[in-house]
């Protein structure tokens, strides 16, 4: 029994003990934590003191700057306001000044005034002597005296005018070369004169027999539909185009091209490229009548009139490209029309219309003038550019003053050196009789000039022209060729009937 109580003894005893302990613990880090709080609060004390010294220096030193601040700037005030008034005592001065020598100017008037007064009464006071003395009115001593002169001198007024009209016409002569030298030196255009060939390069040589085809047919389609003549053993790897139409021979240009890039070289590919061609052809024609109105500045023309206007890229007059005359002729009357005070815009349309009519001339009778005003009355073009375009040839009468301009500008761009070459244009119109005494026949389907006019090619519509027909028809159009044309050498009339016999399987 006594063990457990000792036990239960020492148990309390050792309780007791450990909760003394542990409240001697507590106290002593009480204490501990109050004297850092109470040396952390007068630390804060200290540095709160310390900044408000530091704050209390800095106060004091803005306010001394902001005073000394405020004086610097009442002392610059004061000296502008010296100086405003300075200035506004210096203007009264003027103005004061001002104002008395106006009073002065005043003054001086009225007295003229008086004077003016005084001198016209003396004026006339003299004048009403004067004609009392003379017995005779202002105006009748001064008719008299001017009859006087006159028949004094009268010689010498003749001679002074017609020296004044000599000087005159020396210089509406000198005045009217400047004019035209100086348009003439403002539109200084290079001209190259089209010939009657155009080339094609090949990618390789062998393309020349797929050309030629199996004896010779697509060769044949070719010249037979286009109308020009194919040389192929000048150069290697070139094909010439022979024909002195530029169409023609643009058009099959381009439909060789086409066939090259395809490939494909038979009669029936041969007709649709050529057709391709045509139709690229109207477009290529377009657009250089459209370049062509865009560069002289003539905006409103309808498109069938661009598209003939283009056609004239591929028309030549001896040897001058007319399109290129056109354009040339409207930029020359639009500078002589500006020289001149004339209404520059009928000048530059009706130079650049003038040649119309020669895009068609070959398909439609009548002068190139004559069709060029049908239709460009056809199309609504203002009366005054087809008066300034229709005396050009002199078949019209001159009507409007622009009229003048468009044929001097014609003069100008057509007389100029190496503008134009009449050799080549006697040769194309030789070329072009031919064709037409063959086309006069009937049963004539096309007719082609080539070789250099060495050659006729006729095409006959095979129904109404048999073989013996065909023989007729070339000696007669031999016999009419000798009648009607002068030519060196030969000419060889080929005449082609053709039959086509077309069924389609269904």
């Amino acid at each position: 029994m006594e063990n457990p109580l000792s036990l239960a003894i020492l148990i309390l005893l050792g309780v007791f003990v450990g909760y003394s302990i542990r409240e001697l613990i507590s106290r002593i880090s009480a204490n501990s934590a109050e004297v850092k709080v109470r040396r952390l609060l007068e630390s804060a004390r200290g540095e709160a003191a310390e900044v408000l010294l530091s704050s209390k220096d800095k106060a004091v030193k803005i306010l001394e700057e902001a005073k000394a601040e405020e004086k610097e700037r009442k002392v610059s005030l004061e000296r502008i306001e010296n100086r405003l008034l300075s200035r506004e005592e210096v203007l009264e001065k003027k103005t004061n000044d001002a104002e008395q020598k106006n009073k002065i100017i005043d003054e001086e008037i009225e007295r003229l005034k008086v004077v003016k007064v005084q001198i016209e009464k003396s004026n006339q006071k003299i004048q009403g002597e004067l004609e009392r003395v003379a017995n005779m009115t202002r105006e009748a001593a001064k008719e008299e005296l001017i009859t006087k002169i006159e028949h004094e001198h009268k010689d010498d007024l003749v001679r002074a005018l017609m020296k004044l009209e000599q000087t005159k016409q020396e210089e509406i002569e000198r005045k009217t070369s400047e004019i035209v030298t100086t348009a003439i030196q403002r539109y200084a255009r290079s001209h190259v004169s089209d010939i009657t060939t155009s080339y094609l390069s090949l990618p390789s040589e062998d393309l020349k027999g797929k050309i030629i085809g199996r004896e010779g047919r697509n060769i044949r389609t070719f010249e037979r539909l286009t109308g020009v003549e194919l040389i192929m053993d000048e150069s290697p790897d070139i094909i010439v185009f022979s024909s002195f139409d530029p169409v023609r021979r643009e058009v099959a240009r381009i439909a060789m091209e086409k066939l090259v890039k395809d490939g494909r070289i038979q009669p029936a590919k041969i007709e649709e490229k050529v057709e391709e061609a045509r139709q690229e052809m109207t477009e290529k024609m377009r657009q250089a009548g459209e370049a062509a109105a865009y560069e002289v500045g003539v905006m409103d023309l309808p498109r069938e009139l661009i598209v003939l206007l283009g056609r004239l890229n591929f028309r030549t007059s001896f040897g001058q490209n007319v399109l290129m005359h056109s354009v040339e002729m409207a930029h020359i009357s639009g500078i002589l029309a500006q020289e001149l005070g004339l209404r520059v815009d009928v000048a530059k349309k009706g130079a650049l219309l003038h040649d119309i009519g020669k895009a068609v001339d070959h398909e439609i009778q009548g002068t190139h003038v004559n069709i060029g005003k049908k239709i460009l009355q056809k199309y609504g073009v203002s009366e005054d550019v087809i008066k300034s375009m229709h005396s050009h040839h002199e078949e019209y009468p001159v009507e409007v003053p622009e009229a003048y301009i468009v044929n001097a500008a014609d003069v100008i761009s057509a007389g100029r050196p190496g503008a134009r070459r009449e050799t080549l244009e006697f040769y194309i119109k030789r070329l072009e009789g031919l064709e037409k005494i063959a086309n006069s026949f009937e049963g004539v389907e096309k007719v082609y000039a080539i070789q250099a006019g060495r050659e006729v090619r006729v095409f006959v519509v095979p129904d109404k022209i048999d073989d013996l027909a065909a023989a007729t028809l070339a000696r007669d159009i031999a016999k009419r060729i000798e009648a009607d044309l002068k030519y060196p050498g030969e000419i060889k009339v080929n005449v082609i009937r053709e039959t086509r016999a077309i069924e389609y399987a269904r």
